[in-house]
């Protein structure tokens, strides 16, 4: 099993920046792919970007250039660094590790950027 505690959401003026933590109750060098996903209201939760135990990222085209995910093994945390917000990432936040066969998810952190 692995808990996930995201934090470091909140408003933020379009344009702005926001850094997100997800914190692993386990070493995340045991966890194949961790990663952050995005549900907005009324549209269903899509991937925003990955990060592979060899360390390889992925991001959905809408947020490539201006967020980056990384990650401190030392705290067993990934974060998401977002800049140029726009109003379109408002969003809940999710992280996702994924321990073949299983998929968990922390309880969502709510982003809301003002235009």
């Amino acid at each position: 099993q692995v808990q996930l505690v995201e934090s470091g959401g909140g408003l933020v003026q379009a344009g702005g920046s926001l850094r997100l933590s997800c914190a692993a109750s386990r070493n995340i060098f045991s966890i194949n792919v961790m990663g952050w996903y995005r549900q907005a209201p009324g549209k269903q939760r899509e991937p925003v970007a990955t990060i592979t135990l060899g360390g390889s990222t992925n991001y959905a085209d809408s947020v490539k250039g201006r967020f980056t995910i990384s990650r401190d093994s030392a705290r067993n945390t990934v974060y998401l660094q977002m800049n140029s917000l726009k109003p379109e990432d408002t969003a809940v936040y999710y992280c996702n590790a994924l321990t073949p066969p299983t998929s968990h998810w922390g309880q969502g952190t709510r982003v809301t950027v003002s235009s």
